[in-house]
């Protein structure tokens, strides 16, 4: 079991937990490695395809404009999102370490359930940009301009990592005097409060709480976002003129649609007696498959992205021949010219 430390308080002895144990995926040493490997090309085409899409807003010009920003902004945060708990996941499935302390575990749900929060402000922040597109495509560029747009990423931002203290600091309070096996491949809040041997009201209720402000505050300001669009799409008289329109929201759609459905059930529950096995198949969901899915849904569903990823490939492909030129060329001169020194030698 893991480290723990004796401490003393008033007549009577008590233990307190100073690592856990997280217990990460049952099975055979083939199913291990089975979610090993699974696990780990998931997250490298997760990590590489957000990191393609913010090379390309950055790189294309023409893709400078508030939606492409947020959709920036957006990669960024799935690449943090899922690395915060997928790399610990990875080394417990190979059996390296299945032991975190105190602390680590404290930061990485910290940073789990911050950047999740920030996502569900910039899902809405984006659905609330579309609406602007859309129904008031003659006033966008005036509302949405890059200062608007930089004050509520920024605020995204803010509002996810300053909300998610609440819960953190109560927990850090807790008193944790064992069993100390946490049976997930991450620090989750509902682990924490199965664990605690003095009362987890306070944390149950916060959890609960901010769970209420942080999924339906945005969420139904998506929801309005949307009324407002599809009522506007199905007012445009043209059949071309509608595709149009929503193939510019279409993927934020999808998205929300993925993001929504896996992360409600994990959140809005008062009660730590959910089963904790269901809960990790959906945060498997959440916290891996979603962010694998994001960045190909905005470039297979994305007119302008998959221009300009065809572009940025046949660059590559360009530079790459370029250089494969010049090395033959180089190669060439190198054989001509040690050939000519043993003539030269000879004579």
């Amino acid at each position: 079991m893991g480290q723990m430390e004796k401490i003393n308080e008033g007549a009577q002895n008590q233990t307190k937990v100073m690592e856990f144990i997280l217990l990460g995926f049952p099975g055979s040493y083939y199913t291990q490695m089975f979610i090993f490997i699974i696990f780990f090309i998931m997250y490298i085409l997760t990590v590489l395809g957000n990191i393609v899409i913010i090379i390309l807003v950055i790189s294309n010009q023409h893709l400078h404009t508030p939606m492409y920003f947020f959709l920036c902004n957006f990669s960024f945060l799935e690449m943090w999102y899922t690395t915060a708990s997928v790399p610990k996941a990875l080394a417990i499935v190979l059996g390296w370490n299945r032991t975190i302390s105190f602390i680590g575990c404290l930061m990485q749900m910290y940073f789990v359930f911050a950047l999740g929060c920030t996502e569900y402000f910039l899902l809405s922040i984006m659905a609330y940009d579309r609406y602007l597109a859309i129904c008031y495509p003659l006033h966008y560029s005036t509302v949405m301009n890059f200062h608007l747009s930089s004050i509520l990423a920024t605020s995204s931002w803010l509002c996810g990592f300053i909300i998610i203290f609440i819960p953190t600091f109560l927990i850090a309070r807790l008193t944790f005097c064992g069993p100390n096996v946490i049976n997930h491949f991450y620090c989750n809040i509902d682990s924490w409060i199965v664990l605690a041997c003095s009362s987890t009201y306070a944390v149950e209720m916060a959890s609960f709480v901010i769970s209420i402000f942080v999924i339906l505050g945005p969420c139904s300001i998506t929801l309005l976002s949307y009324i407002y669009i599809i009522s506007t799409i199905l007012r445009i008289p043209s059949t071309k003129g509608k595709r149009k329109a929503f193939s510019t929201c279409s993927s934020h759609l999808a998205v929300v649609i993925i993001w929504y459905g896996s992360t409600i059930f994990l959140f809005v529950k008062p009660s730590k007696w959910t089963s904790l096995e269901m809960t990790k198949l959906v945060n498997i969901l959440s916290t891996v498959v979603t962010p694998l899915l994001n960045p190909f849904i905005y470039t297979l569903r994305n007119k302008e992205v998959k221009e300009a990823f065809k572009n940025m490939v046949i660059k590559i492909g360009f530079s790459l021949n370029s250089f494969i030129d010049s090395l033959h060329l180089i190669l060439f001169l190198c054989h001509f010219f040690k050939n000519n020194h043993i003539e030269i030698l000879i004579i």
